[in-house]
């Protein structure tokens, strides 16, 4: 009997233990697929962003007159952003902010549409992305920093009367959410995001059940502790709601009702609980940051009707 309680006892260590190195295998696995850039899938994503453009687009781009701005990360990255400057504008400017696994070159579609509406526009490559320095994918949350130094950057260069927008597509839109609740120049007027996730954590437990297929628990909460070691955050640090209820910037928020990488209920989450000046346009029949594409002249009213009407830049 003793024998068998020990045995019993023995084979339960085990199992605890292999439970314990499969979770924490699970968590690391997790943490490097989420976080980490290699050069080759930097270089992919600038291609991809490229193709995913038009011709037209690209030409546009390319034979646009550019200026290569650059600043250092508070954590020793040196970062890139092409700005475009705009013979039509009137002090006015518009920084973007790229997706998950592309470059600044994602971004051309809206340049083009802020441009038409009479503004500047700044480009830069997210941290890990592009032509930037780093490996660690900030999400966001590490990102808000980032934009810190180009708006600081672009008030230097373009003057104290400069009045700017910030806007970004899904990842990029998760960036200038978290840039707004920090400590900002008087010059933001407004933001808009489209495709963005409300919480970060949410959305990595979403995508590890719904894209690999795997239990988000315990999964998550080890990924997480883990991050918050390697990459300087956590997961759970990535609360947008929350960073632009206390910037208090007028926001209009976009969303694809067919959207299976970021749920369309982050866009009606962040709707309903935002205290601030705030619109909502949901496209029936988009899917992940395709509103601009399903229908593009509803997409240029929604966008110029906001900055006209409700924030006073027409």
């Amino acid at each position: 009997m003793k024998r068998t309680t020990k045995l019993g006892l023995g084979l339960a260590g085990v199992a605890g233990v292999t439970a314990y190195a499969g979770t924490l295998i699970g968590g690391l696995v997790a943490y490097h697929a989420a976080m980490h850039v290699s050069p080759d899938q930097k270089l992919r994503g600038r291609q991809r962003s490229r193709e995913e453009n038009t011709e037209l687009e690209n030409f546009w781009y390319d034979h646009h007159e550019q200026e290569r701005w650059t600043v250092r990360s508070f954590d020793g990255l040196r970062l890139v952003a092409s700005y475009l400057p705009n013979p039509q504008a009137h002090g006015r400017l518009a920084i973007l902010a790229h997706g998950l696994g592309h470059s600044r070159e994602q971004m051309v579609p809206y340049a083009r549409l802020f441009m038409d509406l009479g503004y500047d526009v700044l480009m830069p490559d997210a941290r890990s992305f592009g032509e930037s320095e780093g490996t660690t994918i900030g999400y966001g949350w590490l990102d808000r920093h980032d934009y810190q130094q180009w708006l600081n950057l672009a008030v230097d260069r373009l003057g104290t009367n400069v009045d700017i927008v910030l806007m970004g597509i899904s990842m990029g839109a998760a960036t200038v959410m978290a840039t707004s609740g920090e400590a900002l120049p008087a010059n933001i007027k407004a933001v808009i995001e489209d495709s963005g996730y409300a919480d970060l954590y949410d959305e990595a437990k979403y995508r590890v059940r719904h894209r690999f297929h795997l239990p988000a628990y315990p999964i998550m909460p080890v990924a997480n502790q883990i991050a918050q070691r390697r990459a300087g955050y956590g997961f759970k640090d990535g609360l947008m709601l929350r960073q632009v209820a206390t910037g208090g910037l007028p926001i209009l928020m976009i969303h694809g009702a067919r959207d299976q990488t970021v749920p369309v209920r982050n866009a009606r989450q962040l709707y309903d609980q935002l205290p601030q000046q705030k619109e909502l346009y949901v496209d029936p029949d988009a899917a992940h940051v395709q509103a601009i594409r399903t229908h593009p002249d509803r997409y240029r009213d929604v966008v110029t009707e906001f900055l006209s009407d409700e924030v006073g830049l027409g």
